[in-house]
């Protein structure tokens, strides 16, 4: 039995001590948007993360996804679908909550070639090349990008005021984030999208 898989609200919520703000931790699968002055973290191996504001209202919110690699038996429209569902289901939220389509910017990062098995079939600059063409259509215009090459990622962003702060993580000793990743990457392949999402416009 096949089963759609949803991009998830993050629900693992925390206070950060070091900023002293409300946080978010947003795990692969999931995205978070918020309309207060909070912040955002995630940790990005191949997967890739887009940051996508209104800077008039400050609302604010960010996605954490891969494509599904299948080892290129279907056409990239397929694994593009799940690309985009993902972003719409950001966008969507951030919408919903008042956020003007015509004013929105983005930030994206990650991609980058961390895993073995995820490097040799060019995962992670797939999902880089896919997140830059979904902001391009859409008109979404980039505003910074931390893509690519072949560390891992920490991401804090801060949806209220814009601001990211990135760390480069050159020495990763626990293997959470490539276990995650390798679980996300197991649970896309069983996967199908219900359903065509509806862009509020």
């Amino acid at each position: 039995m096949q089963h759609s898989y949803d991009e998830q609200l993050a629900s693992n919520r925390y206070f950060d001590r070091k900023f002293g703000l409300e946080a978010a931790k947003i795990l692969p699968g999931e995205y978070f948007v918020s309309s207060t002055e909070a912040l955002l973290v995630t940790v990005l191996g191949s997967c890739v993360a887009a940051c996508i504001r209104d800077p008039d209202l400050g609302i604010g919110g960010m996605n954490h996804f891969m494509l599904p690699d299948d080892g290129g038996r279907s056409p990239l429209g397929m694994s593009a679908r799940y690309g985009t569902y993902a972003m719409e289901v950001l966008i969507n939220h951030l919408l919903k909550l008042g956020a003007r389509r015509n004013r929105l910017e983005a930030k994206v990062f990650g991609g980058g070639a961390v895993l073995a098995s995820l490097a040799s079939s060019n995962v992670g600059a797939k999902n880089a090349e896919f997140v830059l063409d979904f902001l391009t259509t859409e008109k979404i215009p980039v505003v910074a990008k931390d893509l690519l090459d072949s560390y891992p990622r920490k991401v804090y962003y801060f949806p209220h005021s814009g601001r990211v702060l990135v760390k480069k993580l050159h020495r990763v000793h626990n293997e959470t984030l490539f276990s995650r990743e390798n679980d996300y990457k197991v649970r896309l392949s069983g996967s199908t999208i219900e359903g065509d999402v509806e862009l509020f416009v």
